[in-house]
Formats: C-alpha cells, sequence, structure tokens
C-alpha cells in the first residue's frame, strides 16, 4: 500500500514538473514574438526618415543622435503634421469618456437677451403748474404729493387784485358800445395772464371774477405741490407738478458685450411679478450715451403703454430683448466653446479618432449657441462633452491650438528665458519642446523679425512658439510670461 502511494505520488510530481517548464517555455515563445508582431502590426505607423530640427535639410536613415547637437533625431511619419497636432482616442473608448458631438451649422441666427429692468415715470409726459399772474391764496384743495389726478381737477384757489380793476375796466367798456375800446380792453385781461375761458365767463355773466382756479391740465401722478392757503404767489411761480400715466419708461442695463445687438425699435417682452402671466409688449425707445461705468452696462430706455394705468415707477420687469440679423452665419452649441481667458477654442473631431484643438473668433451668444465669426467651417463635427479632457490632454503633449483656416505651418510652444539677443537672432534657455521631441537646452534661434524682442530684455521669462522654415527651426513668437494674446 505504501508502495502504491509513493509511485503516485512521483507521477504528480513528474507531471507538475513539466507543467510547470512547458508553461514558462509557451509563456517565454510569447514574450520573445510580442516585439515582432508590435512591430510588423499594420496599425503601427512607419518613420519616412529621421533628422535634426535645426537642419531639416539633413535626412537619416536610422534613429540616433544628431551628428550637429547633442539631442537624438526626430522621426518623420507620413502623417507626422497631422499627428503631431491632434490627439487620438479609439474610437471604442468615445462612449465610456463621454464625448459628445454637435455639427458646426449654418443658418439665421436669431437671438434673445434676458436682462432686468424698472419701470419709470416718461419724462416727455410731465406737467408744469405755475402762477400766471400774482396773488393770494385763499384755498388749497385736498391733495398731497403722490395722489393720482384726473384731469382738469381743482388744486388750489387764487385771488389776483388786478384782475379785479382790469375786468371792472372790461365791462364798463361793454356797457359804453365801442367795439374798438372793447377789443382793447379784452386783450388787456388775455396779457394779465386770465384764461380765455374765465375771461369768456366775465363777459357772459357781467360779473367780476378775481379768483382763478388751478387745476391739472392732464390725468397723472402729482409729483409735487408747492401751495399753502394764505401764500403770496409772484407770477411765474411753480405751484405743482404731474407726471402722466398713458405710458412709462422702462429702464433696461444691458451688458455692453451686447451692445451691438440693440437697436432703437427692437421688440421687447416685460414680465412683471407683479402681474404673474401677463406679457407686456414694448419697443426700444432709446439707447442712452452713457455707460454704467460700475456695472459695464449699457442704459436702455423702453416705452410701454399703460391704458388701464397698472404700471407704476418702481416695478421691476424681466425683460427679453429679440434680434434677428437676417444673415446666414456659422454658430455651434455654446458648451462646445472653451474659454481659457486670453482665447477659445473648441476641439475637432475628425476621422478616425483623432481630435485637434481649434482657435475660433467668437460672435454673438444667445439661447445656448454661439455665433463662429472665424476658424471652422459648415458641417464639421466639434466635441460638446468631454472637451475639457481631451484639452488637457492635448494640453500635456505641447498640441499647439490654430486657427481652423490657417495654413501656416507647425508651432511649437515651450517655456524658457532670455540670455541673450540681437537683432536677427536670440540666444535661450528652453525647457523640452514635447511636439518636436527636443529636451531643454541652451540655444540660439533666429528670429522672425526683430520687432518680436521688442519690450523685451535678457533674463525675462517668455513663452516661446518656434515655427519650421526652410533653414530649420525660427522663433516665430515670444510672449512674456503671463502676458499671451
Amino acid at each position: 500500500m505504501n508502495l502504491k502511494k509513493s509511485h503516485a505520488a512521483w507521477l504528480v510530481g513528474i507531471s507538475m514538473a513539466f507543467g510547470v517548464a512547458g508553461g514558462y517555455w509557451f509563456a517565454q515563445q510569447r514574450m520573445d514574438t510580442a516585439p515582432a508582431q508590435r512591430l510588423t502590426s499594420p496599425d503601427e505607423r512607419q518613420a519616412l526618415y529621421w533628422y535634426d530640427p535645426m537642419y531639416p535639410q539633413q535626412k537619416f536613415d536610422k534613429p540616433g543622435k544628431s551628428p550637429f547637437m547633442d539631442m537624438q533625431l526626430v522621426p518623420q511619419y507620413a502623417s507626422g503634421a497631422a499627428d503631431r497636432a491632434s490627439i487620438s482616442i479609439d474610437p471604442s473608448l468615445t462612449q465610456n469618456l463621454g464625448l459628445r458631438f454637435a455639427t458646426v451649422t449654418r443658418g439665421t441666427f436669431d437671438s434673445s437677451l434676458d436682462v432686468t429692468g424698472v419701470l419709470a415715470f416718461n419724462e416727455r409726459d410731465v406737467a408744469v403748474i405755475q402762477a400766471r399772474t400774482a396773488g393770494f391764496v385763499e384755498r388749497v384743495y385736498a391733495h398731497a404729493p403722490g395722489d393720482v389726478l384726473k384731469a382738469n381737477a381743482p388744486l388750489a384757489d387764487i385771488l389776483v387784485p388786478e384782475w379785479a380793476a382790469a375786468q371792472t375796466e372790461f365791462l364798463a367798456l361793454k356797457r359804453n358800445g365801442d367795439a374798438d375800446l372793447l377789443a382793447a380792453a379784452r386783450q388787456r385781461l388775455q396779457l394779465t395772464g386770465m384764461p380765455a375761458a374765465l375771461i369768456a365767463q366775465v363777459e357772459r355773466g357781467g360779473k367780476v371774477q378775481p379768483y382763478l382756479t388751478v387745476t391739472s391740465p392732464m390725468g397723472g401722478v402729482l409729483q409735487t405741490l408747492n401751495v399753502r392757503a394764505g401764500m403770496t404767489l409772484a407770477t411765474g411761480e411753480t405751484l405743482a407738478r404731474v407726471n402722466g400715466l398713458d405710458s412709462v419708461w422702462l429702464a433696461v442695463a444691458v451688458p455692453e458685450a451686447q451692445a451691438g445687438s440693440i437697436s432703437v425699435g427692437q421688440a421687447v417682452q416685460a414680465r412683471l411679478p407683479a402681474f404673474p402671466g401677463t406679457t407686456l409688449n414694448g419697443k426700444v425707445s432709446a439707447i442712452l450715451p452713457e455707460t454704467n461705468a460700475d456695472s459695464r452696462t449699457l442704459n436702455v430706455r423702453v416705452e410701454l403703454p399703460n391704458s388701464h394705468g397698472r404700471l407704476r415707477p418702481g416695478l421691476t420687469a424681466q425683460v427679453r430683448l429679440n434680434h434677428s440679423t437676417g444673415r446666414s452665419v456659422l454658430w455651434v452649441p455654446s458648451e462646445a466653446v472653451i474659454r481659457t481667458g486670453q482665447r477659445a477654442l473648441v476641439m475637432l473631431a475628425e476621422d478616425a479618432g483623432r481630435y485637434r484643438p481649434v482657435v475660433v473668433q467668437l460672435g454673438q451668444e444667445s439661447d445656448g449657441k454661439t455665433v463662429i465669426l472665424k476658424g471652422l467651417e459648415e458641417g464639421q463635427k466639434v466635441v460638446t462633452s468631454g472637451q475639457f479632457l481631451l484639452d488637457s490632454e492635448a494640453s500635456l503633449k505641447g498640441i499647439v491650438a490654430r486657427m481652423g483656416a490657417d495654413s501656416s505651418p507647425d508651432l511649437h510652444e515651450a517655456d524658457g528665458q532670455i540670455v541673450g539677443f540681437n537683432d536677427t537672432e536670440v540666444t535661450l534657455a528652453h525647457g523640452p519642446f514635447k511636439t518636436l521631441g527636443m529636451p531643454g537646452m541652451t540655444m540660439t534661434f533666429p528670429l522672425a523679425s526683430p520687432a518680436l524682442m521688442q519690450g523685451l530684455k535678457a533674463g525675462d521669462p517668455v513663452r516661446i512658439t518656434l515655427g519650421q522654415s526652410d533653414d530649420g527651426l525660427r522663433v516665430e513668437r515670444l510672449d512674456k510670461a503671463g502676458s499671451q494674446p
């Protein structure tokens, strides 16, 4: 029995040994063949040649160190320019990353701007009531500032002694029957400030009327009442001020960035919290010339009809300004735009899962849509969700975003410091240019223009932009750190 157990254990041990050895051999074979498979994979890019970025005209048939400088040669691929300017993501991962897309659309851009406003009196609808002649206030009617008056509402009774003598003379001439003298006396009554209705009343009744009842010439709000019983009035003294309520002004604050979309006569819709469910329609009557320096807003005046007298100054309103240019423009969803504070860009979706950052020039924005003035073409696809992830990846790879229609050569960026310069070249201590595969070092580059050094001096930290010319790399732009466009 023990012999059988020993024999079985020996067989198990031999089997395990062969299994381990076979597994090791199989794994080794896979490891040895994997590199060859990767190198010969049809998806792998093949380098056309290798070159030194400082001497692009010299080509090498294999990688290695540059004979001109202490740096590795850079491979040039058949699609090298496109590859360096974009990032690639496996299309199968698009959904996992939450990427969503939209198409660049051309069409009429109808915009609307939602702002707030405050109702105010229509300052063109104002009546100022003055004493037309000197006199004494005999009676003041029961009114106070803030009261809403009807047209011809009485305000005060005034005794005018001068009128008593003039009216007595007028009545005497009337009894005399001299038409010419009567006409002259009637004109004298008018010159003393006596209303035509009162003159006619004296002429019909034949009685002296030395009292004048001051009335409101229009319906509205009594703004001021500067008269009290017993007062002595001088000619031209202001007694009251009345604001009409047939229409009101809506003072609207429009952000200065939207000022170009506002025009006189533009249709306006206003909704007041005081009257839920009610929409008031009006028009822009004036765009005031002065901008509020604190809020950076433009003051716009809208006139609203107030036939029922419900609109009172001081009420707030939510205002929608509708505008249509009637022109066909390109636009994308506003969520597709990445604003860096220095420029705006979008992530352009290209074929085979490639994405490229593109600088765009923005126009008007409204209702979740933004006009694109430059940088995109109709029918292109942009990323509307997940674009910040792609932009971060592009930044890590040193990919420079350019205007979509820009046909300039590839640009390469890095941070550095000015060591010295003259009219034609600059010496820079720079960090790595990731898109070139160039490590950080100190070297001299030709300048695209002497004007690039304007305002700069040795020791300044800068953001360096290199471009490829026929003679090699040259500095296309130098931006002082913290002052990039």
